[in-house]
């Protein structure tokens, strides 16, 4: 009966010491970031042509010159005029771009091979698919 006991009392100690780790609650800090909005929005069918901004907004702060908008088809990307920046919350990246009329964009904002968006703790965020189209002039 007491050997029954101890070895009771050992399962139950060494499941109390590991238990806190397997079975840790996660919280928003400790998740990936993701992708909460988009301008244009994403799947937008009526983008006016010419030159505007394209903003990823994320739902953490990013690390700041680390980003992959990696294309999605062959001239699925718009011309860049400058490089991407975050704005001074560092939640929003921006790049400023020039559309053509009638045509379709896409991104992955990360992709499987390029995940070069990442939070400030150096997370990277989960892949999103970018997509608009442009209207006619």
């Amino acid at each position: 009966m007491k050997t029954k006991t101890l070895l009771t009392i050992l399962i139950i100690g060494a499941f109390c010491q590991f238990a806190p780790s397997t079975a840790r609650a996660q919280d928003v800090d400790s998740i990936a970031p993701v992708v909460v909005k988009t301008v244009p929005e994403a799947g937008s069918k009526d983008v006016a042509p010419g030159v505007m901004e394209i903003k990823i907004t994320f739902s953490k702060d990013m690390m700041d010159q680390s980003w992959s908008w990696a294309t999605v088809w062959q001239d699925s990307t718009p011309d860049s005029i400058g490089k991407p920046h975050y704005d001074a919350g560092h939640r929003t990246c921006i790049m400023k771009v020039k559309l053509e009329p009638n045509k379709t964009y896409g991104w992955w904002i990360n992709s499987q091979s390029f995940h070069n968006f990442k939070d400030s703790q150096g997370r990277a965020a989960v892949p999103y698919l970018f997509v608009f189209q442009t209207r006619g002039q």
